[in-house]
């Protein structure tokens, strides 16, 4: 089965997405939506994509698009998820989902009425470097798991970038320090308490934005993203018995990933087999739109994450740790002692 994929925007991710998905074959990219029609035509036609919409309204009315990729402003995913479930499109999101778990709900909601796929796209849960991650966790490499420390963090140039924007749901956390939640969730499950502080910018995002997560089993998670400093990209698990430090853990790009275990004095270098996360994340959407499997970042996933992403924030705003009392699910500040 081959899903033939819209795309509402014509952002700089698809420069990475679109050629994933040449490389793809369960994925056509049949159609391209911008504000403006004459950007839309041209965008098609330097990437060599049949038809092109002046609206994103537009292309969920064609009949002949099974499925659309959202890469919009993180403000617009829940909105646009939404319109294109219930005009009859399988969704991909870009992460995050949604700022709220009432709002990923909802959004699921729809999709389990209308009997179709909604995914969130976090692409480096695709890559074996993530999966060996996991893995290797998971036979006890390190001894148990102690402590995640995780960053990722670049330097915004452009002026006017929708990131910097609170109106469009900008700020380092949304942007890149979601992926540093991600991955502790990942492998530590869901977070019980979490304490958050935030360096804010003139529009009030969050120009840098610290972590700390605690999980059963009295496993800690510490991170910190930015959009205003130099480019960081680490991950390093602490665990009872040695530790691991995982080379370009985001991106996966390098030719060779890399993962490095210390334990008892030695140091062991394991390579990863090569994987195109893009190309894995549209293969793994394609999949679950054709009943093969549950996509791998389904409900269950999104809406934790987002339900993290809120306490984080809720957090950094009140200057309290926050329960999460339910398993991934926003509870109440913790009482004073």
């Amino acid at each position: 089965m081959t899903v033939r994929l819209g795309v509402l925007s014509t952002a700089r991710i698809n420069e990475l997405v679109l050629p994933a998905a040449q490389a793809c074959e369960q994925i056509e990219v049949l159609a391209i939506a911008s504000r403006e029609l004459a950007r839309a035509e041209r965008y098609a036609a330097q990437h060599g994509i049949e038809r092109s919409y002046g609206s994103y309204a537009s292309l969920l009315e064609d009949r002949d698009v099974d499925a659309v990729y959202i890469p919009l402003p993180n403000a617009l995913h829940i909105e646009w998820s939404e319109r294109a479930l219930e005009a009859g499109k399988h969704v991909l999101c870009e992460k995050p989902l949604a700022r709220r778990r009432q709002q990923a709900e909802q959004a699921f909601d729809i999709a389990e009425r209308v009997g179709l796929v909604l995914a969130e796209a976090f692409m480096y849960r695709h890559h074996p470097q993530t999966l060996q991650v996991k893995s290797l966790l998971g036979a006890g490499a390190i001894g148990r798991l102690r402590l995640i420390r995780a960053s990722q963090s670049f330097t915004i140039t452009q002026a006017g970038d929708v990131r910097y924007s609170r109106a469009l749901e900008g700020g380092a956390l949304m942007d890149v320090g979601c992926y540093c939640v991600n991955l502790a969730r990942f492998v530590a499950g869901e977070p019980e308490r979490v304490y958050g502080e935030q360096r804010r910018g003139d529009d009030g995002i969050d120009l840098l934005f610290s972590g700390t997560m605690r999980f059963a089993e009295d496993v800690l998670a510490q991170f910190d993203a930015g959009i205003d400093v130099p480019t960081r990209d680490f991950l390093e698990l602490v665990g009872s018995d040695g530790t691991m430090d995982v080379h370009d853990p985001w991106m996966s790009g390098s030719a060779e990933p890399l993962i490095t275990i210390r334990r008892d004095g030695e140091t062991e270098h394991l390579t990863t087999e090569p994987g195109e996360a893009y190309r894995l994340q549209l293969a793994d959407f394609a999949a679950a739109i054709s009943g093969e499997r549950e996509p791998r970042l389904g409900r269950a996933d999104a809406t934790a994450q987002a339900a993290a992403i809120e306490a984080l924030y809720a957090s950094a705003d009140s200057g309290r740790p926050v329960d999460l009392g339910e398993p991934g699910r926003p509870g109440k500040e913790p009482a004073r002692r």
